[in-house]
């Protein structure tokens, strides 16, 4: 079960492939915050009706479930996505939706305009769908991700409906004809450009900024070295696809005792300064930026 409470980030998003009942059970009793039900890249095409079906079932049967259910649906250039949400939502609506190889801002805005329509068939709140993007999968999406927030800033429904985005190595790879991703040093330039891009347009968007995954899953000294970087640099989750990287992702990002307790003295010492702008805390000087990380850290584990 999830340490956090129902307004912090999530830390883990664990894959899981559509039409196997096997995984969906053994992800079912991780301990990851939430599992991406895929009907895209796990799934063999032939597979996908078995796969809509039985990720439609599991929606039906665990109700609003810890972990949290996502699915991970086709890519919106493609002509499967309505029908993954027809048949995914025909009896319950999942968590929430996460969106591949997004190009355009339209595309979220489509994407939102049909959860709000299947909201409304089922009586639930507007908005009850949340909505994760993975935004650097194609070579538009990259180039446009600076953009997004702009583009996204008008529509305060789809902003509240956000909750984050993430970002993949993989099929940028593939769509750029890259022979490989990464030098001794960790990711080539344009890797480490899609990583930064998303955090920075999550960051002007409010929403939360989910790393991507370690692939190597049997590579553990390799995901802790990515979740100190991704924690280090205000990632507040990150994408798994494998059940023992839940426990290495959910620590990660779990404020330790000494962090919450020091967030907790700045946030006391700005009350008791009648919020000033400036405080004076153990021989430091504290401006706001202090008091906002504080925040974000004890949001982490707010319940």
């Amino acid at each position: 079960m999830s340490a956090t409470g129902p307004g912090a980030p999530l830390r883990s998003w664990l894959f899981v492939p559509g039409d196997s009942e096997r995984k969906q059970t053994k992800a079912l009793a991780s301990a990851a915050d939430a599992l991406i039900l895929d009907l895209e890249d796990s799934v063999d095409p032939a597979q996908r009706p078995l796969a809509r079906r039985q990720v439609g079932e599991l929606l039906a049967r665990c109700g609003a479930a810890t972990p949290q259910l996502w699915v991970r649906v086709s890519a919106p250039a493609g002509t499967q996505l309505d029908e993954d949400l027809a048949q995914v939502c025909a009896q319950a609506l999942p968590a929430g939706i996460v969106l591949p190889k997004v190009s355009t801002a339209a595309e979220i805005l489509t994407l939102a305009a049909r959860l709000q329509s299947l909201e409304a068939a089922r009586g639930a709140r507007p908005g009850a769908v949340r909505l994760l993007v993975l935004a650097t999968e194609t070579p538009a999406g990259l180039l446009g991700l600076p953009q997004l927030p702009r583009e996204l800033s008008a529509h305060a429904p789809v902003l509240q409906r956000l909750a984050g985005l993430t970002w993949g190595a993989e099929d940028l790879s593939a769509a750029l004809g890259a022979r490989g991703q990464r030098d001794g040093a960790g990711y080539t330039f344009t890797f480490q450009l899609a990583r930064t891009h998303t955090l920075l347009a999550a960051a002007a968007l409010g929403v939360q900024a989910v790393d991507g995954v370690h692939t190597q899953f049997k590579d553990l000294p390799g995901l802790e070295r990515e979740l100190t970087e991704a924690r280090r640099d205000g990632f507040s989750g990150k994408l798994a696809i494998h059940p023992d990287q839940v426990g290495p992702i959910n620590a990660a990002f779990t404020p330790s005792a000494a962090e919450l307790a020091q967030a907790r003295r700045v946030l006391a010492a700005f009350e008791a300064a009648g919020n000033a702008g400036v405080v004076s805390l153990e021989g430091q000087m504290l401006d706001r930026p202090h008091l906002l990380l504080a925040r974000r850290i004890l949001a982490a584990v707010k319940v």
